[in-house]
């Protein structure tokens, strides 16, 4: 697994991942007025330093962050700047530091548990939902569990099937924990700012392939007291014929769709849910009741997926609105293949999206 690990991470440290940054495209949306670039990985670590430095109950650990400035460099200069007692190196071994890092914060520190993929997580599952997302309401709210577990989530490329799974919906079925899922580089300092602020544990999914892409932030973004609001998503793009509900790296893919769909006259609505647990309701059901169709849009697998419970959410409280049933694109019913074409096919891409989208209004 070490090796695994390392290779993994040595080949995405430099941003290779040209060939599959269609999602990237819509980053030149935004007006260059009063905006700076930034890359999703300078977006995550200044929010680090900057809680860091308001808080200093707030650490980092886990494998390689320290020394080696982070297997993503996403820790880069933490260790110079906070030293070994805040910014800590641990053995390849989840379960241990997990359980370190939960106890922790029972103790009341603020840990920053980095896992250097979350399908690694599973090795630490029973510290993240047995002890870190159930003690509150065990110790009739007693003790809280004020930390954040991070890491890239889902597929990036090439890694196969025990490097590539979204857990999405996974820990947004368990009660107790906040499951965030950034985007863009405002997405990633605000949430991350408020998941290190939260009093509960929070999940944060990232994704591998957007580290390297850069998107315009505003002056009030680069604040040190800048934070969004957990449970709450954007619209980025306003539409009326349809409603394209994603998040993460998909959010790109659909801004990407909407764009092209636009020279044919079809206007998307493009919802970032940024909160998967809590997710956003009222936003999503809002755009229902404006385009009545909705596509929900995932890279996770279909069965119990996060769009299976956007699906359920627009067809329980606005059946009446909708025009035709909610459609959902997901990745493949397979364990990632490692085979490029295969890989290819497992996962949706902006020409599925722009299918869905012609079948929903009855264009294909």
């Amino acid at each position: 697994m070490a090796l695994l690990q390392s290779g993994h991470a040595l080949r995405r440290m430099l941003g290779l991942t040209a060939g599959r940054a269609a999602f990237g495209a819509s980053a030149s949306r935004y007006l260059a007025t009063d905006t700076t670039q930034m890359t999703v990985r300078d977006a995550l670590n200044s929010a680090m330093d900057e809680e860091m430095a308001r808080d200093d109950k707030v650490y980092v650990l886990g494998e390689e962050v320290a020394e080696y400035q982070g297997a993503y460099k996403i820790t880069r200069g933490l260790l110079q700047k906070y030293g070994p007692e805040r910014v800590k190196d641990t053995p390849i071994t989840e379960a241990g530091f997990c359980g370190i890092a939960v106890g922790s914060a029972f103790a009341g520190l603020k840990p920053v548990c980095e896992f250097m993929t979350w399908n690694f997580a599973l090795q630490a599952i029973d510290h993240i939902i047995n002890s870190a997302a159930k003690t509150l309401y065990m110790s009739a709210g007693d003790i809280n569990c004020p930390i954040v577990f991070r890491g890239p989530n889902g597929a990036a490329a090439g890694v196969a099937a025990q490097h590539s799974q979204c857990f999405a919906a996974w820990y947004s079925s368990v009660p107790g924990l906040k499951v965030l899922a950034p985007y863009d580089s405002e997405d990633a300092r605000g949430l991350l700012k408020a998941a290190i602020r939260d009093p509960d544990p929070v999940v944060f999914l990232e994704n591998e392939l957007l580290y390297g892409t850069a998107f315009p932030v505003t002056p009030q973004v680069l604040d040190k007291d800048f934070v969004l609001p957990i449970g709450k998503a954007k619209v980025m793009r306003a539409g009326t014929h349809v409603t394209l509900v994603s998040f993460s790296k998909m959010v790109g893919f659909c801004l990407k769709a909407a764009e092209e769909l636009a020279a044919e006259g079809i206007e998307c609505e493009v919802i970032n849910l940024r909160s998967i647990k809590p997710l956003d309701r009222d936003t999503i059901l809002a755009s229902a009741r404006k385009t009545h169709r909705v596509i929900a849009v995932e890279e996770g697998w279909p069965q119990c997926g996060v769009s299976a419970e956007i699906s359920a959410v627009v067809t329980e409280q606005a059946f009446d609105d909708l025009d035709a049933p909610v459609m959902r694109i997901t990745g493949s019913e397979v364990p990632m293949p490692y085979a490029t074409n295969l890989e290819e096919l497992a996962l949706p891409h902006v020409e599925d999206i722009i299918k869905g989208v012609k079948k929903i209004l009855n264009k294909a």
